[in-house]
């Protein structure tokens, strides 16, 4: 089992509360050995939480706050998180090189998992809400990415994604805002059953004034599927139903805030 160490990746949500609604009202932390929260951390510094599930290689959500969105360059590689497969690893994500090759990708995907399969490595916290080429930069490890539809993580999930750009610039502008991006697992999966293919994305979002009280809030729930029909907002409530619904457990986004 791996340790939560302090000042590390692999920890404990407690370290990095501030990529959370209230300074950590975290989304439900499912139960169970198999379920790891990550502080992602690249240059000595953490930019945002992701909880990961090592039985599916795939990650359950991604948390992050939202500044402002502006043009910086994709990175070419994908990193992972060496402290998955070996506890004794550095503390920040990086090259897969860095994880001896007799345990490398145990409990979480590699690149060679994604070459082939016909799915994109579909970021959750992505590239389109950042407005800092380091944070950018740390968007780019597998633990934040899941097997994608091409079609629709091109087409529709882009739309999505600059849709709550556009919301949160209209009405937030200024305020502290929170995303909360995520994934439901599905019954199939890419290169011999190592790595889940999600069957539905979600992503909502919340702003708050000063006084800490939510503004404007909503979010999206969409099948997996070149097929998925057009973008349309739902409320925070009612995607919390369908999560609740889809994982089988009483699912909050932001801790029972922005209802």
């Amino acid at each position: 089992l791996l340790s939560a160490l302090a000042l590390t990746e692999v920890t404990l949500f407690t370290k990095c509360p501030q990529f959370f609604a209230k300074s950590g009202k975290t989304p439900t932390i499912f139960q169970g050995s198999h379920y790891k929260q990550i502080c992602q951390r690249l240059n000595n510094q953490y930019k945002y939480a992701t909880l990961y599930d090592t039985k599916n290689r795939i990650p359950v959500y991604s948390a992050y706050q939202y500044v402002a969105t502006k043009n910086c360059t994709r990175r070419t590689t994908w990193d992972i998180e060496p402290q998955l497969d070996d506890s004794t690893a550095g503390a920040e994500m990086g090259p897969e090189s860095r994880v001896d090759r007799n345990v490398r990708g145990l409990n979480q995907a590699l690149n060679n998992d994604y070459d082939g399969s016909g799915f994109d490595r579909g970021h959750l916290y992505p590239v389109l809400q950042n407005d800092d080429q380091c944070y950018v930069n740390a968007t780019f490890t597998l633990t934040n990415a899941a097997p994608q539809d091409l079609s629709f993580n091109r087409g529709k999930w882009k739309k999505i994604e600059r849709k709550i750009v556009e919301t949160l610039t209209q009405y937030c502008r200024g305020m502290d805002s929170y995303i909360v991006t995520g994934v439901v697992p599905g019954n199939n999966f890419i290169n011999d059953n190592r790595v889940n293919i999600p069957s539905y994305f979600w992503s909502a979002y919340c702003c708050f004034d000063n006084n800490q009280e939510p503004i404007s809030h909503g979010g999206y729930f969409h099948h997996n599927d070149k097929n998925a029909t057009d973008p349309k907002e739902i409320s925070v409530q009612e995607l919390e139903s369908n999560l609740t619904n889809n994982y089988r457990v009483t699912f909050s986004v932001f801790g029972g805030e922005c209802l």
